[in-house]
């Protein structure tokens, strides 16, 4: 199969969803998925864009995408890449596509001199954390990853509103 990475644009949200929705499926959640093509038509097309996508396309197919965005690091004093999702449709694992969209990503962050890029895994998922160390990736000890959800980001706000 030959494949190419390019930049997402204005049309590619169905591709993007369709992708999202399999990597929902492949990480056993797949009723959590709610994002719409609006949603990410917002996020990453609007004059005010919250995140970045690039798609991997291989015989007519879009079989691969990472999304990412901006953090910043208060330590080095410079932003970063925090990549949230990299998926790589089953048909196209193991031909170096996911490999080239982390590179790709780098290549993204060093250009635009960034601190650092980093990304969660899920701890069961030894082929991506095989994957991962096997570019130079180490795993963070000593961290644990905090979630506030929307309902409960709506339950803080409303105490804050009325102390």
């Amino acid at each position: 199969m030959k494949w190419s990475i390019r930049n997402a644009q204005p049309g590619d949200e169905g591709h993007i969803l369709a992708l999202i929705r399999d990597l929902a499926l492949y990480e056993r959640e797949p009723d959590q998925a709610k994002a719409t093509t609006q949603d990410l038509a917002s996020a990453l097309f609007s004059e005010h864009t919250s995140a970045e996508c690039v798609l991997a396309e291989g015989e007519g197919d879009t079989v691969g995408f990472a999304l990412f965005f901006t953090n910043f690091s208060t330590w080095t004093g410079r932003p970063g890449l925090y990549l949230e999702d990299l998926f790589v449709r089953e048909s196209a694992r193991g031909l170096g596509v996911g490999k080239a969209l982390l590179l790709y990503l780098a290549s993204i962050a060093s250009a635009r001199n960034y601190g650092r890029m980093e990304w969660s895994v899920l701890d069961w998922n030894q082929s991506a954390i095989d994957f991962y160390e096997s570019l130079g990736a180490k795993p963070m000890t000593g961290w644990t990853v905090y979630r506030l959800d929307q309902a409960a980001l709506l339950e803080i706000a409303v105490k804050s509103e009325n102390p």
